[in-house]
């Protein structure tokens, strides 16, 4: 399947990012040549053309990270392929990205994706649950998930300050209840009337204890 010139990348990119970063684009040539070498051997991502991988994947991942509130470290819980923690990790690097993903193939893709984009990013390749109770982090972000309610359980007591979940309008009814966060803030992805990002801050001081109830 033929991939998408740096040119064509950008150009999909326009409504998620309007003026990509000087070496942003190549990096995602790289990143999306070696996602679909993958993909054709191991399911990865059931998005297999390459504009659409640009858009759905990297477009939104890449908008994501322009509304995020301030973090200097973020979790990317379930991350898969990389979606969004990765693409977060190209256009901000001032975030200190770790990407949580337990299936080996997964990980295999993430290790080889990280090496090629030669980014300092993290992979915690076990289940977040197994992680040290203390290892926390400012942001902690969603994408995607088959399991909200129980997803969600395993990732806000890892969240310091917010919960970051990319997910639909239907997907978003899922949520449960969340008495240490305020109200959800929700915002529309670019291109779709139904995609939706939803941001949870945590009030008060008290923080919990990771793996607690």
């Amino acid at each position: 399947m033929p991939s998408l010139t740096t040119q064509e990348i950008a150009k999909l990119l326009t409504p998620f990012l309007p003026a990509p970063p000087e070496g942003l684009p190549e990096k995602l040539a790289l990143y999306l040549e070696l996602l679909l070498k993958w993909n054709a051997r191991t399911n990865l991502t059931a998005i297999r053309t390459p504009a659409e991988i640009v858009t759905r994947h990297f477009g939104e991942s890449l908008f994501t990270a322009q509304i995020l509130p301030p973090t200097q470290t973020l979790l990317d819980y379930g991350t898969g392929a990389g979606f969004p923690g990765l693409p977060i990790a190209l256009l901000r690097p001032d975030i200190k990205v770790t990407l949580a993903e337990s299936q080996n193939k997964k990980v295999s893709f993430l290790r080889e994706a990280v090496r090629t984009l030669n980014i300092p990013v993290e992979i915690w390749a076990k289940r977040v649950e197994d992680m040290p109770p203390a290892q926390r982090y400012d942001t902690v972000t969603l994408r995607a998930v088959d399991a909200m309610v129980p997803a969600i359980q395993g990732a806000e007591p890892r969240a310091k300050n917010d919960l970051v979940i990319l997910t639909s309008q239907s997907g978003a009814k899922e949520i449960p209840t969340l008495p240490s966060f305020a109200p959800a803030q929700t915002t529309p992805m670019p291109q779709s009337e139904d995609r939706i990002i939803v941001t949870f801050k945590r009030t008060g001081s008290e923080q919990p204890t990771a793996g607690s109830q």
